[in-house]
């Protein structure tokens, strides 16, 4: 057994370092060429609220994603891509800083602000002589002007779309833009899911939520809205096409976090953190592939400067994926992309206290495990069941049909546990055995057959969380809960 141990070291070694000669030889590859002619543009395509598995490319049995699929068939989807935080403006500031959103100040919650020292990759690829712009929801929300900006942080605003943008860009400039999107968020049309051919008889309905029509429904409705953005890329990508560009496009299309139903979005789980993520780049990128590594939406700042050859600031956490993307393989290509870091810290002023800002969560996903530290397990994961600063029970949950029937029918004894799963207080450590618990259920972190386990992945996380300077374990708490709610909150 020995002999097999040293064997399967020898050849993760071996691996490793075959890995790490391709990364350098990529590296050599994209440093060649003119700059001025060679830089690739840039098509970010960002869903808000769209979760893993729903994509035709993913398998889901019902939604139709041409776009995407034609994305992952032209270029590389990714099975293992998440989020670092499961709510809007933090993953977005961790998608455009590169930074894990723990370092971010205020930058961490929900309807806050981003201070101007922390360098955002679309104006750094202005500064290096890239057209950048937006549509719709890119950066926030929140008030970007609150600490010190003196520019959007994605740039200019083009309220007619991409082909606007293409039009107004200078000749023979490298171009990144951010197409954005209020689709999937809530609220939905009633009903508009089965108007528009969906059969909520046919969606896949997640294990933590009850199997009824009004979540069938409801989910069908979300499902509405993934196809209502997808033609929006596709229309994206047909002017790319007619651009001539095409080749030479870095395109990217995923969601800021899971669905917004309970216990997905907000939440640690796979549910709100895990989404779609495909990438094409045709002149660069072999096509057709799977990629198993662990990645995370942290890691596209330093990927887009990367590729446009900008120097990556030394605050970036986040670890470029053009090695993956050039090496031409499929599965597990990075041994060390073997985890992700997630976390959480407020949300809304969900809580019962005005004191108490929000519901702090940190995890590590590993392909066996995951594990959840809850730093107030006395707070309400979902926001107080008694109308909270927010003004109404569970504010950390979107309102929607599928969280009335859980309130409505919480006296229901086949209901009571769904509800419980939403929303329901939760100890401080968790941990799921993927392989038997895939929807994350039930929690063995005091099963004695997993204290070894529960050891390793709470010593690891607590080390990861150090080396990334969390304040949570290093520096002061205030550094992520002094800041203001800068949404309107309403009854």
């Amino acid at each position: 057994m020995l002999r097999n141990y040293h064997r399967t070291l020898l050849r993760e070694l071996i691996k490793t370092i075959c890995f790490i000669v391709i990364a350098f030889l990529g590296e050599r590859l994209f440093a060649v060429g003119d700059e001025s002619s060679s830089r690739p543009n840039i098509l970010f395509c960002i869903a808000d609220d769209w979760g893993w598995p729903d994509a035709g490319a993913y398998g889901d049995p019902v939604v139709k994603t041409p776009a995407f699929d034609q994305l992952a068939h032209e270029g590389v989807v990714f099975e293992n891509a998440f989020v670092t935080a499961p709510s809007c403006t933090p993953s977005r500031n961790s998608i455009l800083t590169g930074q894990l959103h723990w370092r971010l100040g205020a930058g961490a919650n929900l309807w806050s602000s981003l201070a101007v020292h922390h360098p955002v990759y679309p104006i750094m690829l202005e500064e290096a002589g890239y057209f950048v712009g937006y549509w719709r929801k890119s950066w926030g929300p929140g008030d970007w002007k609150a600490l010190g900006r003196t520019r959007h942080p994605v740039g200019q605003q083009f309220k007619k779309g991409f082909r606007e943008f293409l039009n107004s860009r200078p000749a023979n400039t490298p171009f990144c833009f951010w197409l954005g999107a209020s689709d999937p968020h809530r609220p939905y049309v009633a009903g508009s899911g089965a108007r528009a051919g969906i059969d909520p008889a046919k969606v896949r309905v997640p294990a933590d939520l009850p199997d009824c029509e009004v979540v069938r429904e409801d989910i069908a409705d979300y499902l509405f809205e993934v196809e209502r953005f997808d033609r929006d890329v596709a229309a994206a990508l047909a002017a790319l096409e007619a651009s001539g560009e095409a080749d030479n496009t870095i395109v990217v299309m995923t969601g800021d976090h899971g669905m917004p139903f309970p216990r997905h979005k907000c939440h640690l789980y796979d549910s709100g953190t895990h989404v779609p993520l495909a990438i094409r780049w045709p002149a660069v990128v072999p096509s057709g592939r799977r990629i198993k590594d662990f990645v995370s939406l942290a890691d596209i700042a330093p990927t887009f400067l990367d590729a446009a050859r900008v120097e990556i600031p030394a605050v970036v956490t986040g670890t470029s994926l053009l090695p993956l993307l050039a090496s031409g393989e499929s599965g597990q290509i990075d041994p060390r992309r073997d985890h992700v870091l997630l976390g959480r810290e407020r949300h809304t002023p969900a809580q019962e206290s005005p004191s108490d800002k929000g519901y702090p969560m940190r995890a590590i996903r590993t392909p066996e495990f995951l594990f959840i530290k809850n730093f107030h397990p006395e707070r309400w994961p979902s926001g107080s069941p008694t109308g909270s600063t927010k003004g109404r029970p569970f504010a950390d949950c979107d309102a929607g049909p599928t969280k009335q029937f859980l309130m409505d029918s919480v006296n229901d004894p086949m209901i009571q546990p769904f509800f419980d799963l939403a929303f329901s207080k939760r100890p401080a450590n968790e941990l799921y055995d993927l392989k038997n618990d895939p929807f994350q259920i039930t929690n063995v972190a005091e099963d004695h057959r997993y204290a070894d386990v529960l050891h390793q992945l709470s010593t690891r996380l607590e080390h990861k969380l150090k080396e990334t300077k969390d304040p949570r374990v290093v520096g002061r708490i205030s550094d992520l809960e002094s800041f203001p709610y800068r949404g309107r909150i309403t009854p």
